[in-house]
């Protein structure tokens, strides 16, 4: 008898996450920002949603924490339906770095004020300062009304702790903004920027939340379970491209050996992700590998996608 791939994870995936979940123990939960530093080391959740609108959890699925960096891809979408590409990259670049996320080095080395790509946090600061609107509060509208809509939840808020800590110990951030407005290259003035920045990072979500957007992005920004368009088929084409490259800071070459899917990865220790064509698919583990990326979360994707044959590649 031929067991179909959705009852194997029927079967197998909660004996998955209990494995995956031993290995947060070789984590730590982010200190940067103190608010995240309360975060269970050992919780790990999953979700995964089909066009159909079968799903499936494991673990602490329903749990929340914040989007962190897995924001930016959206912020980017949002940027790029605002203004088009030549707009964007003309103030960003499209290359991994290989530096951690929040390097200032090759902002003065190499095309001076051009961030590299739009997931480290220069790039997405850059990206930020491009979202339409009349003011901060305006900007941050726009994107938390985008972000509800792509998860098909209306109540998607901020964490206002979270994003008050990550406000009040962001020195390295307000140093790399002062530096792009010094170069030309913002939209609009740092503690505006950074209001929006911070905001947006601030954003509450589940893995269910996650597994939505991750959807729309799996069938080239068409909603299945609505049927709606809601980003153009380039745009989505652009971001998955940077999930692949960037999406898991300077460990995404090997995530894309050992998993072979468009990820992003938030300090929080969400992860999105995709199986293109067919699932939408959140993580949460907030024991962090020395990369920034949810170590048992990225065990259990790089599990699946061994055991399942999801991989690109």
């Amino acid at each position: 008898m031929v067991v179909s791939e959705w009852d194997q994870l029927k079967l197998h995936l909660q004996e998955w996450v209990e494995e995956c979940r031993e290995s947060s123990a070789a984590g730590k939960v982010a200190e940067y920002i103190p608010e995240l530093s309360k975060a269970k080391p050992d919780l790990l959740g999953i979700h995964i949603l089909d066009a159909q609108g079968r799903s499936i959890s494991a673990g602490e699925a329903q749990d929340s924490f914040t989007m962190q960096s897995i924001s930016k891809v959206f912020t980017l979408i949002l940027a790029l339906m605002d203004h088009g590409e030549s707009a964007v990259f003309a103030k960003v670049g499209m290359e991994p770095t290989g530096d951690h996320f929040n390097s200032i080095m090759k902002l003065e080395l190499v095309q001076p004020a051009i961030p590299f790509n739009p997931l480290i946090n220069a790039g997405a600061i850059v990206v930020s300062s491009m979202i339409k609107g009349e003011n901060a509060e305006a900007k941050s509208a726009r994107i938390l009304s985008f972000f509800r809509e792509l998860a098909g939840n209306s109540n998607l808020e901020y964490d206002r702790e979270v994003y008050l800590s990550e406000s009040k110990t962001a020195h390295l951030n307000r140093s790399i903004a002062y530096f792009l407005l010094d170069k030309g290259v913002l939209g609009c003035g740092v503690e505006e920027v950074l209001d929006i920045y911070f905001r947006h990072c601030a954003i509450k979500v589940c893995c269910e939340d996650l597994a939505r957007m991750a959807l729309v992005l799996a069938f080239d920004g068409k909603d299945p379970l609505t049927g709606k368009t809601l980003i153009p088929r380039r745009y989505v084409q652009i971001a998955k491209t940077f999930m692949v490259t960037c999406g898991m800071y300077n460990g995404s070459g090997e995530f894309a050996i050992e998993a072979g899917l468009p990820a992003k990865s938030g300090v929080s220790g969400g992860i999105l992700t995709l199986v293109p064509g067919r699932y939408g698919i959140g993580v949460v583990g907030p024991a962090l590998n020395s990369k920034g990326n949810s170590i048992a979360g990225v065990q259990l994707i790089e599990r699946l996608s061994q055991a399942l044959d999801w991989s690109l590649f």
